[in-house]
């Protein structure tokens, strides 16, 4: 029997089930199983059923804490989620890697030309052709494969779509080709140069570290060379909530000046004490100085730098937090970075869109419906896009038909921390 018809038998008949409940809830599994199947049908119909044909599966990830640090050099406390990219992948003798993914064209790299290219920018060919010159620059195996795949991360969101591809490209050459030997660590730190070098966007590492690493994580920027990277083992699950992502349909358009901003605005801070970062300033010496940097730079940078300090210790807060198993005041520390990035960091509408608030209302919907019971805060950059809820699983009902009333079907998902990145599902 071919590899994929035994892929096939082995869903059918439950042998992959003990795996794919490790991912995916048990209501869910069902339409997992379908999803699999297709992409073994996508594959067979692209590249036939020829070739030992094997399942990869990388989570997309969530910021939990560190809202708007790890640009200044500050600490962040990232998740992997349940929502991944999947692919079926087998490997080729001849050196091309070709990857189809579900609504997109096809990726055909020649791995003999592994330089990069601007005319490749913000194109997924990029990354592909990136992971492998940063496994065979760190010493590793890499070979021709073909792959056919689909993400249910939400692009977009603040969840990562783009380093949970990345991640998935790294697993495959991993396994296909490294045994499984190369490291979860050295795999983020392959899709951030790949993301830097050969897509142009210059990402820090917090992204591909929570999709490859998995679970909690805390990164400590302080040496952005050598970022200080735990892994905090914490039952998620067993805590009765669910996170929830909550799509606010608001537009990023216009909004690139507010964005820069915040880092300009920390730096220039920080440069007051001729330093290039807020990290690099005692915090004491920043308060000495407020009206230094009141009179130069304005009183919003020296809000900002406010919740830059507060929001580093706050990381270091939730990881106590989550060692001592008290979820509970994990949940009031997260709320309390929420009003820090309202307040201080001001990031969750722009000045000049006084009637443009998508994000702001999401949030009181939040402090109605969740007060005293769950955790709420804006989701990544902020401005428009995504806020974050720690919702109990028997409020989530509730919750999500206050939010869909407001912003419409489908625009609260209902996530769980995934225990672990990038895998092979066998």
């Amino acid at each position: 029997m071919s590899a994929i018809n035994n892929l096939r038998q082995n869903l059918d008949s439950g042998n992959l089930d003990e795996a794919l409940l490790r991912i995916y809830t048990e209501a869910s599994l069902p339409s997992q199983k379908e999803r699999y199947a297709e992409i073994l049908d996508t594959f067979e119909s692209l590249y036939g059923s020829d070739g030992d044909v094997r399942l990869f599966s990388a989570p997309g990830r969530t910021e939990i804490g560190g809202n708007h640090t790890d640009h200044n050099h500050g600490k962040v406390l990232a998740a992997s989620i349940n929502l991944d990219t999947v692919a079926a992948a087998a490997a080729r003798d001849d050196n091309i890697i070709c990857e189809k993914s579900a609504g997109h064209e096809m990726n055909k790299v020649d791995l003999s030309d592994l330089e990069p290219n601007e005319k490749e920018y913000g194109l997924s060919s990029a990354l592909i052709r990136g992971m492998c010159a940063g496994f065979r620059k760190n010493g590793y195996n890499i070979g021709g494969f073909n792959s056919t795949g689909v993400t249910q991360v939400l692009s977009g969101s603040g969840l990562s779509s783009s380093a949970a591809f990345e991640v998935l490209i790294g697993t495959i050459l991993n396994y296909l080709y490294n045994d499984g030997n190369v490291s979860s660590v050295e795999i983020a730190k392959i899709a951030q140069f790949a993301e830097n070098e050969y897509f142009g966007k210059p990402s820090g590492l917090m992204d591909q570290m929570a999709c490859s690493v998995g679970g909690f994580i805390s990164i400590d920027f302080k040496d952005t060379k050598n970022p200080v990277v735990e892994k905090i083992d914490f039952d998620f699950a067993a805590t009765g909530h669910s996170l929830c992502i909550v799509d606010t349909k608001g537009s990023h358009a216009d909004l690139t000046d507010e964005y820069a901003a915040v880092r300009r605005e920390m730096e220039n801070a920080a440069s007051v004490f001729d330093k290039s970062v807020l990290r690099e300033v005692d915090e004491n010496d920043f308060y000495k100085k407020i009206p230094e940097i009141r009179a130069k730079f304005g009183d919003r940078a020296v809000l900002r730098a406010t919740h830059f300090y507060n929001e580093n210790r706050r990381v270091d807060e939730l990881k106590a937090a989550l060692a001592d198993n008290d979820f509970e005041t994990f949940k009031s520390i997260i709320t309390e970075s929420g009003h820090s990035s309202f307040m201080f960091n001001q990031n969750v509408f722009a000045p000049f869109q006084p009637k443009v608030q998508p994000v702001s209302v999401a949030l009181s919907i939040c402090e109605r419906v969740l007060r005293g019971r769950g955790a709420w805060r804006v989701h990544g950059g902020g401005f428009a896009g995504t806020i974050q809820a720690f919702v109990p699983d028997d409020m989530l009902c509730v919750f999500s038909d206050e939010i869909e009333a407001v912003f419409g079907e489908g625009s609260c998902h209902i996530l769980k921390i995934r225990p672990f990145g990038g895998i092979e599902i066998k």
